[in-house]
This record gives C-alpha cells, structure tokens and sequence, in this order.
C-alpha cells in the first residue's frame, strides 16, 4: 500500500507514511472486505457508508499538517480508521458520526485496538462540534454542497480544513486555511464521498446517487 499506491501518488510526509503504516487497516473493515483491506478503494462498511480509499485518508492527512498534540476535528467517524490515524500522529481526536449504531462500533474497535485521545460523539457532523472547539484542524470525510459557515467558525488561528465539496456525484477536494477572519482556499484532487447529511449539507431526503 505505502510503496504502490501512496509514494507514487505524492505522498511525502514519512510521518503520514508511517502511521498509514502503522495503522492495521484490515480491523477497519468487514470480515467480507479483509482481503481487499490494503487496495486503493474504498470499502463498504454498513449503513450507506464506506471507508475511504488509502490514498484519500493519506492526502487529506498529508493536507491537514498534523502536529503532536494538536487539537482536530474529524467529521464522519464511519469505522475509525481516519481517527486512528490522526491519533497515530499524535493529534487529540474529537469524531463525529451521524449513524448510531456506527458511532458505538467505532467508539468500541478504537478501545479494543488500544488508541487513546480520541472521542467519538454521536451527532450532526454538519454542525461541527462546538464545545472543544476551536480546532488546529477540521477533516471532513463526507460530501458537503458547500463548506458549512459552522465549521470555519470553528477553526483555530492558523487552522487548516480538509473537506470534499461539489453535488452528488462529482467533489472537489478543498483545503482551507484561516488568517484571522480571511480564508483561503486550494483545490486539491477530485474526489467522490459519501454526502454529508445534516443541517448543514445536504437533506437525507436526497439520497446518495452511487
């Protein structure tokens, strides 16, 4: 996985590498899925949702900057893998998942695998998570219209967001980073998430159209 699929795409950061690495990826997934753990796709994991491919959790991590001891926010816990991650490069892990049953597997795999500093709440990812906030960084691992006003609130001096944003089918996969009240934003990779389903993205009435 890090030497076919991730270095060749880009991927640089060693730390990034090594807690790709050092992440089983394989307790991420299905029991179905095992032998298709470390191939650059995602994975289905119940409940409408998937795990993203490796070379998006890497690229969105690699965007994000992630230092020791930071504070981030990851929007769509789906099974853990992402957060684990983060909290591989030492970052202090807030989650959040919108589908119950989701949130309490991913909350049990993460305690039973031994990763601490990561907090997995059960709620409207869209609207963020207020009461920790602000955040060094913001990892939005779902499909948003547009990027949620309530998220930029909540990011720190010098935060950085990683989010997909575009319509149903087709994303953009945007890096944001604040200065004071001044936002800029980089286009990163095209990309195609799951939607994101709240308040502030889209109505589950929608759907996903796969």
């Amino acid at each position: 996985m890090i030497e076919r699929q991730l270095r060749p795409r880009g991927i640089r950061d060693e730390r990034v590498l090594e807690a790709m690495f050092e992440v089983p990826r394989h307790e991420f997934v299905p029991m179905a899925s095992i032998e298709a753990a470390y191939e650059d796709r995602p994975l289905p994991i119940g409940e409408s949702e998937t795990i993203s491919q490796p070379y998006i959790v890497a690229a969105m991590t690699q965007a994000a900057r992630i230092q020791p001891g930071e504070k981030v926010l990851e929007i769509g816990a789906g099974s853990g893998y992402q957060a684990a991650v983060l909290a591989r490069l030492g970052a202090k892990v807030y989650t959040v998942e919108r589908n119950f049953r989701l949130a309490e597997l991913a909350r049990a795999r993460l305690a039973g695998l031994g990763y601490h500093g990561i907090e997995v709440i059960w709620g409207d990812g869209s609207e963020g998570y207020a009461a920790p906030a602000p955040y060094d960084a913001i990892l939005v691992t779902a499909a948003a219209p547009r990027v949620p006003e309530v998220l930029k609130d909540q990011l720190a001096e010098g935060g950085r967001m990683v989010i997909p944003v575009g319509d149903l089918r087709h994303q953009d996969l945007l890096l944001i980073a604040r200065r004071g009240n001044q936002f800029t934003t980089r286009v990163l990779d095209p990309c195609q998430f799951v939607p994101l389903i709240g308040t502030h993205g889209w109505p589950e009435k929608e759907g996903w159209v796969q």
